[in-house]
């Protein structure tokens, strides 16, 4: 295939993500919520982060809804109202964002990495299991780990790029090992499994992210925690105003993990088109899917659980040739990025923790070969096209 033909006309590149295509629809309504808090002088949680509140909450088949002020924090906070610290192990994934594993550290307690499922990239079921028969043991009703003697305490799968794991093998997993579940959901909100329970809804907390190149995105950084337990939630409330109730008295050591009620008012007006800018990343990846067709032998296109509702947060191809199809891409003026190109138990600030290379195959091969390219709702045909042709171009 030529150069030539690989360049629909009038298209010289494609970003990974245009978040001014998005504003440009929405600017009337942002900028009038934006005015309202303005006007109110009310910046700091208050009646906005509340609304926002109980429509995620309801969006993500929930009961309670708690803002915070990003998705780290919403995975800090989470552990800390599990009292998860020193001599507690939170068993989660290698292969996602740093901060999976960075928030069970920054609490003195230890992450224990299971392997991935390579066809979804989230937290295997059977690894789970595997490890939990082989290196560990049940005293009093508490999991120990053989190798530390540490409790595990939490289970934190990740859903991955806008896709749930498999919640109902590690629900039963978790169940009989006594272990709570935290949900990662920073990519999968209205993420859904095949029996239509929501990402957030189904463990002891969901964590959502609204950093502005989720889905659902704000103007900066912002998350919440979901939860069905009115108790987990109450204490989630309290530890995001530095533990304190009343103001001033404070029972808990908490930090300050408010969300801003000016982030609040512009969630509130995107959340009202999430369902269809779902629907427009969905039908994007079914184009994808038929446009990388022919070269089904050399690359891998996303595998979709049957009946999962993914939301493609990232559409994310896998080739052998993955550095090679990067700078070529790259070159064509094509957004792209490694989503992740070093697993955590290979990150040097977790040397302590005693892994090594090939302790993970099946996250060190991702890691190896996977490519995130543009999926957002606003991408135009003309623009999948030349995508596709690019790739079809080097690897075919």
């Amino acid at each position: 295939m030529s150069q030539a033909a690989m360049k629909p006309e009038g298209i010289t590149g494609v970003p990974l993500l245009d978040l001014k295509a998005q504003y440009a629809l929405l600017r009337d309504d942002i900028e009038t919520a934006i005015l309202e808090v303005c006007a109110s002088q009310n910046f700091i949680m208050g009646p906005k982060v509340i609304q926002l509140e109980e429509s995620v909450a309801e969006y993500s088949q929930t009961a309670f809804g708690i803002g915070v002020s990003s998705g780290t924090d919403a995975l800090l906070v989470a552990l800390m109202a599990l009292d998860v610290g020193p001599g507690d192990e939170v068993i989660t994934t290698p292969f996602t964002f740093f901060a999976t594993g960075g928030v069970i550290a920054r609490l003195g307690a230890r992450p224990v990495f299971c392997d991935i499922d390579p066809d979804t990239y989230n937290l295997d079921a059977t690894a789970v299991s595997g490890f939990i028969r082989a290196e560990c043991r049940t005293e009093n009703g508490k999991l120990i780990n053989n190798m530390t003697d540490g409790h595990i305490k939490v289970l934190m799968p990740v859903h991955l790029f806008g896709q749930t794991a498999d919640m109902e093998a590690l629900m039963a997993i978790a169940r009989e090992n006594n272990l709570k579940v935290i949900e990662d959901a920073a990519q999968a909100i209205g993420a859904a499994e095949p029996d239509g329970r929501r990402a957030g809804s189904i463990g002891d907390i969901g964590c959502l992210s609204f950093f502005p190149s989720k889905n659902l995105g704000a103007f900066g950084d912002g998350g919440m925690c979901v939860t069905q337990d009115e108790e987990v939630a109450e204490k989630l409330r309290v530890l995001r105003v530095h533990g304190g109730k009343p103001k001033y008295y404070h029972g808990l050591i908490g930090g300050n993990f408010r969300l801003d009620a000016i982030q609040a008012a512009i969630l509130q007006v995107k959340l009202r088109h999430l369902d269809d800018w779902t629907t427009g990343r969905q039908a994007n990846a079914a184009s994808y899917d038929c446009l990388l067709a022919p070269i089904a032998d050399r690359i891998k296109v996303p595998v979709v659980r049957d009946g999962a509702r993914h939301i493609f947060n990232q559409y994310t191809i896998r080739t052998n040739n993955r550095d090679g199809l990067l700078d070529h891409l790259k070159s064509s003026g094509i957004g792209t990025e490694i989503y992740y190109p070093v697993p955590l138990h290979l990150q040097k600030c977790f040397d302590y923790l005693g892994y090594s290379a090939g302790d993970f195959p099946e996250s060190e091969a991702a890691a190896e070969s996977v490519l995130s390219i543009p999926i957002y709702p606003e991408l135009g045909e003309e623009q999948r096209q030349y995508v596709a042709d690019h790739i079809l171009g080097i690897l075919g």
